[in-house]
């Protein structure tokens, strides 16, 4: 990556800087490490900060609430447009390319473009977690179902704490016909966030071979488009609308 060749060559020049001077070549590491450490620093909050910037534009623009589908594709394209400037960095900092990936999938995700969203889930980091379980929804869809569970595996390992993902998962494998799979998986869930009542209820529901519920998980759920949200949270309010997590 740029920043860290930068910050490299500026540490590897202050060394040499003191050994010219007439020191000896250890007495320039230490200033030459620290000069190093100084630069990368200033070079990613530079990135970071302009990152930054193009997250806070987007947030803005869904401040609004969409009125018509139409609407709704449009805010989407110009958001899209936004995190794609901010692309250019991919090779300046690391995991800059992988969260906008994560991003922009989860945009084109939001109105079905899948293909599209596809592609950037594949460049996306397991850091997001939500990007991965939207990935693992897709795959879903496309009844590619050991994809479909790698990614969802990526997505709790990453976001274990957040109930959402693993219901998602044990829904979409009750749906596969996996319903062992699915009462391991929230097993797992349950053990891992024991407090949790709506996983311990969710599991409860599948031991007593009930339908798994998922409206105690909206309306975070609708993100999924699995499930028809009801009218009125359409392009808005409290419908599918993406989950943005920065990452500083």
């Amino acid at each position: 990556m740029y920043n860290l060749l930068i910050s490299l060559a500026v540490g590897i020049a202050i060394t040499l800087g003191v050994k010219l001077a007439g020191f000896s070549l250890w007495a320039g590491i230490i200033p030459g490490v620290l000069a190093l450490v100084a630069t990368f620093i200033l070079l990613a909050r530079r990135v970071a900060q302009r990152i930054q910037a193009l997250m806070d534009s987007v947030q803005k623009e869904f401040a609004t609430q969409a009125t018509t589908q139409k609407d709704a594709q449009q805010k989407v394209e110009r958001a899209v447009k936004m995190l794609e400037q901010g692309l250019t960095y991919d090779k300046w900092q690391f995991m800059v390319g992988p969260e906008l990936h994560a991003q922009i999938g989860m945009l084109k995700y939001m109105v079905k473009d899948l293909d599209g969203a596809q592609v950037h889930f594949s460049k996306s980091g397991s850091r997001n977690y939500m990007a991965k379980a939207l990935e693992g929804a897709l795959h879903y869809q496309r009844k590619n179902f050991t994809a479909m569970e790698a990614s969802f595996e990526e997505a709790v390992n990453a976001g274990k704490k957040d109930a959402i993902i693993w219901a998602a998962y044990a829904w979409c494998l009750v749906q596969t016909k996996e319903k062992d799979k699915a009462l391991r998986v929230l097993a797992r869930a349950v053990e891992t966030n024991p407090t949790d009542e709506k996983l311990k209820a969710s599991l409860t529901q599948l031991q007593n071979d009930k339908r798994l519920k998922m409206k105690p998980y909206e309306p975070t759920w609708w993100q999924f488009g699995l499930e028809a949200p009801p009218p009125q949270t359409l392009g808005g309010g409290g419908g599918r609308r993406v989950q943005f997590i920065n990452r500083r």
